[in-house]
């Protein structure tokens, strides 16, 4: 296994089109011919950039900004000052999770169900026991494999029995401009359709819910960085959140296995990766690298002058063929929520627990706890969970 540490040679890596194909999130132990059309996240190839170019009229930045934005913005205002409003304290990842899902479960197309139920669910298809992709079957042993099994299709099956079969059915009898519509219209199958929304609810919702927190948190102990994302225009709150971001990226780790010798320069030096070698990408590093990000790599700076071609945001978002699809309406999420939540001037009375999944190979944040103005001098011993329900 080759681990790559460098922003170029990661990039070089990535953009190998069909010399590399994915390697995380258990990709390669998902049977090739069990579904018509291979997961999104997991498939490669043509199939793969057709699956691309199909979902974009969804995610695309200009989709963003023109038909998704109204509904964010209003639903970010509504949770925040809800938030203010009940008073006493509040935890943000509960909170920051109920805000993604309901966004993002609406353009998905799964918005027939309970959003509180569709929330536990979602948390439920992370309880996996430990795995290591470098090493043969995944580390695990029978009993973990069998335990794996169990914790995935229990929440698996409930989740489509709640969330996906209600959703399918409402947009057969009448489709809409979502996710689940264009499958249906393309001849997806009910298992495919499960498949692509929880894939959607997981890597998108989720994840996007670990990164506000985070965001939250180093915007609530910076009080500057803090004072200079309230009154800035939409250009420099991204900056600074893809600044954030290249700091603190939700997946630490990037797998490829490699199908044809792949070429990478970088500083000088040249070397092959063979055919049939794993490649992890340590997004961490390679964000920090110094050569590519230049000064000071590890410190907050908004705005950074980043190599030609390279994300804001480094690896955070992958690159080449795997890039995520969902940056814009992360990005877009996350700092529609954050304006209005921190607009309320909220107290950390709380850091979150940082702890790690190793199936997403990210950080999870649990815990932290805000008090809102609102509530008063008299309650700030008061550490009951008032978040609106």
């Amino acid at each position: 296994m080759w681990r790559i540490r460098g922003l170029t040679a990661a990039r070089q890596v990535l953009q190998a089109r069909h010399a590399t194909t994915q390697a995380g999130f258990t990709a390669e132990a998902i049977p090739q011919g069990f579904f018509r059309h291979h997961p999104i996240l997991v498939s490669d190839g043509p199939l793969h950039d057709e699956q691309r170019k199909e979902v974009a009229r969804f995610f695309a930045p200009a989709v963003v900004a023109r038909r998704h934005l109204p509904d964010i913005e209003s639903r970010a205002a509504a949770f925040a000052a809800d938030a203010a409003r009940a008073g006493g304290t509040c935890l943000l990842d509960e909170l920051a999770l109920r805000f993604t899902v309901e966004v993002t479960r609406g353009i998905v197309g799964i918005d027939n169900s309970s959003l509180d139920g569709m929330c536990r669910r979602l948390v439920s298809f992370f309880n996996q026991p430990p795995l290591d992709v470098t090493k043969p079957d995944y580390g695990r042993t029978r009993a973990q494999w069998a335990r794996a099994a169990f914790n995935a299709l229990v929440p698996i099956a409930r989740f489509y029995l709640a969330d996906v079969r209600p959703a399918i059915r409402a947009r057969r009898r009448n489709p809409g401009d979502d996710v689940v519509s264009h499958l249906l219209a393309e001849g997806y199958s009910t298992a495919d359709i499960l498949v692509e929304c929880v894939t959607y609810g997981t890597a998108g919702m989720v994840t996007t819910r670990e990164f506000i927190v985070m965001a939250a948190w180093h915007l609530l102990e910076n009080d500057e960085l803090r004072a200079r994302y309230l009154v800035a225009g939409e250009k420099e709150r991204f900056a600074i959140l893809h600044e954030l971001l290249r700091l603190e990226p939700v997946v630490g780790h990037l797998y490829r296995r490699v199908q044809e010798p792949v070429e990478i320069t970088d500083g000088g030096s040249s070397w092959t990766v063979p055919a049939g070698d794993l490649v992890d990408i340590c997004v961490r590093q390679t964000n920090t690298d110094p050569q590519a990000v230049g000064e000071h790599p590890a410190e907050v700076c908004p705005g950074r002058t980043m190599p030609p071609g390279a994300d804001a945001t480094g690896m955070a978002f992958s690159d080449g063929a795997h890039k995520c699809p969902g940056r814009p309406l992360a990005i877009t999420e996350t700092d529609r929520f954050l304006l209005r939540l921190l607009g309320h001037g909220p107290v950390l009375v709380q850091a979150p627990t940082l702890e790690w999944d190793n199936l997403i190979e990210g950080y999870i944040l649990r815990g932290m706890r805000l008090r809102f103005p609102a509530a008063g001098a008299a309650d700030t011993e008061n550490t009951e969970d008032s978040c609106p329900r």
